[in-house]
């Protein structure tokens, strides 16, 4: 299981995204989570506002990347939300969105069908903006 430790300061440097991506917030989980960033790609040092959280017996994980896409489920596996806020990979903790409003023209990865199906408590606006 995922573990952080709390005392430690680290300094996030995000995209700039993260004042837009979250529109509203109207559900989280109290206290965030520290979740298993091992399914993202070495080469992503910050995980972006937006990046899709799942679970998979009681751990979260960030949503793997493949070829520019979020990653399919796979048996077990069920979405819980949205990353609030840009984390570094080498401390992944953070707030989880489970209800509420997202833009997403400014999710890391474009939105899927089976990840809007699979959020239905969040609402995925502007996805047809993506660049």
């Amino acid at each position: 299981m995922a573990e952080s430790n709390l005392n430690q300061t680290t300094k996030v440097y995000g995209s700039g995204k993260e004042g837009i991506c979250i529109i509203r917030c109207t559900h989280d989980i109290p206290g965030g989570r520290a979740l298993d960033a091992s399914r993202i790609p070495a080469e992503y040092d910050v995980i972006s506002a937006g990046h899709i959280v799942i679970s998979k017996a009681g751990q979260y994980i960030l949503l793997g990347v493949n070829g520019g896409k979020f990653a399919t489920l796979t048996e077990g596996e069920s979405y819980i939300g949205v990353l609030r806020t840009a984390i570094m990979r080498q401390d992944p903790r953070g707030a989880i969105v489970t209800s509420g409003q997202v833009n997403g023209a400014c999710t890391p990865f474009p939105i899927d069908d089976a990840i809007a199906k699979g959020l239905p408590h969040i609402e995925f606006l502007f996805t047809d903006k993506r660049n």
